[in-house]
């Protein structure tokens, strides 16, 4: 039986850009032509959206504000220095070395407005006149840029969730500042400690810096605490600090109540006393116990609440033998024991703590963007690279999120693609997000003008067409981040 084809079907091919004449079917085999050709075709069309987005913050502007400029002088100047580093960490390339890949790349010379980027070599010797003093430097502009960005984004947090942790960079050198310390992977080598702290909201880097390879003491996890404040937007008000047991001392939660900052800390060392007639289980069919109690440790000067978890040990071993009895009730058990400012039911509070565990996932993608490469011997030079791979962290987030929100404001003559390739961005990892909004191919051609051409045959070009029209939008005004301003801002822009 013949089937006469419906007319429908090919409607939605003409539709879709797919008539005949326009494209034919290509044979490639062993024994297809190949050749070069003289127009420069880059492999990070993103990039343009990427120019675009530091247009719309004015970075630049920020930059020179906030810069302290080290004694060396470049050429090309600090700026560009530090963006031509900020685009190779936001492609994925963690050393400086691999600028020779991208020397050549039509987005980027274009940028710099050069025929080729200079050798690697010149800006590894940038990042060696770099120091402590640039380090800050980049938090301030870091501050600045959250504000603006949660403003473009019509963020309005007035409580938030700090999640912070310290983690381990082994190092293979004779790196200044390594030190012998808690190393699972590799035990016994030296590393470094850095310690970094994420907002749960937006899961972005808000603050944090470089350590040698030691535990963190009381009286820095203080002074890290009161840096805080000063990295906030306006619009927080109130503040969750939660850490583990490397953060639990008197100094820590002193700095958290002068501060004004509510707390759930990991206890470690201290031995409240748990009435054993209040433990209570809030759900019968699981086994885990809490209770709670007012307890001042030894050294303390105020006494704080302690809320406690515990959960049955095994009665058989894996092999299925019973275990000897334990002597103690308590031997029976094993206990999370946590410090906090807050109040309610214990299992609450320690839920509220349990989602501190998204933390490991943000530092382990941070290191995988560059954390764990060192570029120089020098601690000082370590130190200000550790900061600029966590602004190009920061912009990622940042990306991620214009690229959202002009995804839910779309209009109607937005294709259906579009809105398919840029839904969850936001949730993906960066390394996702390159796939879909960076690693698209592009050609630089000129007609009067310089102009970057996508190809209409890629599924993700619709989407990084109405992202770049929606930047595009943007930049047209003097001040987007002023309209619709729901709340003051923290940082003064008349002196920016």
């Amino acid at each position: 039986m013949v089937m006469k084809q419906s007319q429908s079907i090919t409607n939605n091919l003409a539709s879709k850009g797919l008539e005949e004449g326009v494209s034919r079917a290509r044979k490639i085999n062993a024994s297809t032509v190949f050749e070069t050709c003289t127009e420069q075709i880059s492999p990070f069309g993103g990039l343009l959206g990427l120019i675009k987005f530091l247009d719309l913050i004015k970075l630049e502007e920020i930059f020179n504000h906030l810069y302290i400029a080290p004694r060396r002088k470049v050429r090309l100047g600090n700026y560009r220095m530090v963006v031509g580093i900020l685009m190779l960490l936001f492609i994925g390339f963690n050393r400086l070395w691999h600028f020779t890949y991208i020397r050549l790349d039509g987005i980027i010379c274009g940028f710099f407005q050069l025929t080729q980027l200079p050798v690697a070599s010149t800006f590894w010797r940038y990042v060696d006149s770099l120091g402590i003093n640039q380090a800050l430097s980049f938090l301030k502009i870091m501050s600045v840029l959250r504000e603006r960005v949660w403003q473009l984004c019509s963020l309005s947090y007035e409580t938030i969730h700090l999640s912070t942790d310290t983690t381990v960079e082994t190092l293979y050198g004779r790196q200044q500042g390594g030190r012998k310390g808690h190393n699972t992977k590799n035990r016994g080598k030296k590393g470094y400690r850095p310690v970094l702290c994420f907002i749960d909201e937006t899961r972005e880097y808000l603050l944090g810096k470089l350590r040698k390879g030691e535990t963190i003491s009381g009286e820095e996890v203080a002074k890290f605490i009161k840096k805080i404040k000063a990295q906030l937007p306006g619009c927080v008000k109130k503040v969750l600090f939660r850490g583990d047991g490397e953060f639990f001392s008197w100094e820590s939660v002193s700095a958290c109540i002068e501060e004004s900052f509510d707390f759930i800390i990991a206890n470690k060392g201290a031995r409240p006393p748990f009435d054993p007639k209040t433990w209570y289980r809030p759900k019968k069919r699981k086994p885990y116990q809490y209770n709670s109690c007012t307890y001042k440790p030894m050294g303390w000067k105020l006494p704080c609440r302690f809320v406690a978890m515990r959960i049955p040990k095994e009665l058989k071993s894996p092999a299925g033998k019973p275990l000897q009895c334990e002597l103690f009730e308590e031997d029976r058990y094993t206990c999370r024991i946590f410090c906090t400012s807050l109040s309610g039911k214990s299992h609450k509070v320690i839920a509220e703590y349990d989602k501190r565990a998204d933390v490991e996932n943000l530092v382990g993608e941070s290191k995988r963007e560059g954390l764990e490469a060192i570029p120089s011997a020098k601690f000082k030079n370590n130190y200000a690279y550790f900061q600029i791979v966590i602004l190009a962290y920061n912009i990622w987030r940042y990306f991620k999120m214009m690229a959202e929100i002009s995804n839910q404001i779309g209009t109607s003559d937005t294709p259906d693609s579009a809105h398919d390739s840029l839904k969850g961005l936001k949730d993906n990892l960066i390394r996702i997000a390159r796939l879909k909004l960076l690693l698209i191919g592009a050609k630089v051609v000129y007609h009067s003008t310089d102009k970057v051409k996508y190809s209409i045959m890629d599924s993700r070009t619709p989407g990084l067409m109405h992202f770049l029209n929606y930047l595009d939008k943007a930049r047209s005004k003097v001040r987007p981040w002023l309209e619709g301003n729901l709340w003051p801002c923290r940082f003064s822009l008349n002196s920016i």
